[in-house]
């Protein structure tokens, strides 16, 4: 029997993780610790609710709102209509949106039209393109890079640190050498600014020092509460019947730092801007993910599970979620978000143990 071709086997894995992540696979028994950030509540707000204002600027680029649409899909067909909706959206609240890995799409120009409906439909809002660390890793050149920025017109790149998903992953790639020496290269050489993130495993105050010597943009720190990678690749090991990958799976089915901790953590050591990502699912998560050192928010599976339904169902979640911000705002007294990243909060156990006595 002949081997299958690259190009189908990357779109049917991209495939599975949509169908995957719209399914429970988020953290077992550990969550986000955002239950353990308290906002104090202000009875005296002194705002009207109608004069809240929740724009904010990220990367040089002009948000309406303090959130943006995190990478999840494309590579397949079953991407693109899920990545129209998303980028119409982006484009009608003026937020921003990153592409899943477009590997795919330099195999493919089929592939490449699942990323590439995504700068059509959203011509103005802040728009990246996403490769791995592993990709980059094995010598992904320049050029190859430069194409998928083109692809989508992008306004940033997103690398991407899944080491634990790799792992994991029965077709992984689990080498990670010399990944921190192409990010410092691309961050000089590129003329558009790097995201580094992580999917699901949170960023260390170690590795945030580290990127923070670099001349990245930002940092998504992407950590562990939301939809679990290595429970995706562990479902996807048991179908394949490859019991070695589905039993590490199971083993590091919650790993990681939790989303709240990792914030915290990740603004104690760098001064680069922040993406708070990994289990968001509220307002409120976001404004307290932005009180702990976040610039702004990221979603991902909240976004795509309406989004695979309808442009309605999407539209009704992000009005939703910037109702329920802008009433924690109001709740508090903060009438911008300058005065959000500001506001006084509390922490208990266990996320203080996790912010206070990280030991080297």
């Amino acid at each position: 029997m002949s081997k299958k071709n690259p190009k189908n086997i990357i779109a049917d894995r991209k495939k599975e993780g949509i169908d995957l992540a719209l399914k429970n696979t988020d953290a077992l028994t550990k969550t986000t610790l955002f239950e353990c950030v308290e906002l104090l509540h202000c009875a005296l707000p002194e705002v009207n609710f109608n004069d809240i204002k929740t724009s904010t600027k990220f990367l040089g680029h002009n948000f309406n709102f303090p959130f943006l649409i995190d990478s999840m899909t494309g590579g397949t067909p079953a991407a693109h209509k899920i990545n129209a909706r998303l980028a119409q959206a982006a484009e009608e609240f003026g937020i921003g949106m990153g592409v899943g890995s477009q590997r795919a799409g330099l195999l493919s120009n089929d592939l490449a039209q699942s990323f590439k409906v995504v700068r059509k439909n959203a011509p103005n809002a802040f728009i990246f393109s996403n490769i791995g660390g592993a990709q980059l890793s094995q010598g992904l050149d320049h050029k190859s890079i430069k194409k998928l920025l083109k692809m989508i017109d992008a306004d940033a790149l997103a690398i991407h640190l899944n080491p634990l998903q790799e792992l994991v992953q029965p077709e992984g790639e689990s080498n990670y050498s010399k990944v921190l020496s192409r990010i410092k290269e691309l961050s000089s050489d590129l003329n558009v600014p790097i995201i580094v993130k992580e999917v699901g495993s949170g960023i260390s105050p170690s590795v945030a020092k580290k990127l923070s010597k670099t001349k990245i943009g930002a940092i998504n720190v992407a950590g562990m509460g939301g939809t679990s990678w290595a429970g995706i690749e562990q479902i996807r090991a048991k179908k394949f019947k490859n019991k070695q990958k589905s039993d590490l799976g199971l083993l590091f089915w919650d790993w990681g730092i939790p989303t709240a901790a990792t914030i915290s953590l990740t603004r104690s050591s760098t001064k680069t801007p922040i993406i708070a990502s990994g289990g968001l699912r509220n307002g409120l998560d976001l404004a307290k993910s932005i009180a702990l050192g976040a610039d702004i928010g990221g979603y991902a599976r909240p976004m795509l599970t309406p989004a695979s339904k309808s442009y309605n169902s999407l539209t009704a979640f992000i009005n939703q979620l910037i109702l329920e911000l802008k009433s924690t705002m109001f709740l508090i007294g903060a009438k911008n978000i300058r005065e959000l990243k500001s506001t006084e909060y509390i922490t208990t156990e266990p996320l203080t143990s996790w912010i206070s006595k990280v030991k080297k």
